[in-house]
């Protein structure tokens, strides 16, 4: 499926949640890895507020890309954030939605 760049130029990004790992399988306990790099992959909570409005995300992103100590409350600027929609069948019920990864994260302060 194709993804799509999101431009934050003109967004103020906010830690939301720290980041936690991203799990292929939550009963084994399997992490989620990046399929090119081997990475284990995260979930980071983000807050962007871009012309008036505020949204929270969760975002994916690789454990390389992120500095140690990311909290919430602290401003970040995001690096290569894409959206990408998703469909899926899971005992018989359909979902969808839309997930976002990025390429890292550093601290703005």
């Amino acid at each position: 499926m194709p993804s799509f760049k999101i431009d934050l130029s003109t967004a103020v990004v906010f830690v939301a949640t720290a980041p936690e790992p991203k799990m292929a399988n939550k009963k084994t306990g399997e992490r989620a890895v990046d399929r090119d790099t081997g990475a284990g992959l995260s979930t980071v909570g983000l807050l962007l507020s871009d012309e008036g409005e505020g949204n929270l995300y969760q975002v994916t992103i690789p454990e390389t890309g992120y500095p140690e100590g990311l909290a919430p409350g602290m401003p970040v600027r995001v690096v290569g954030l894409k959206a990408r929609d998703w469909e899926n069948e899971f005992n018989g019920q359909k979902r969808h939605g839309i997930s976002f990864r990025a390429v890292a994260i550093t601290s703005a302060a």
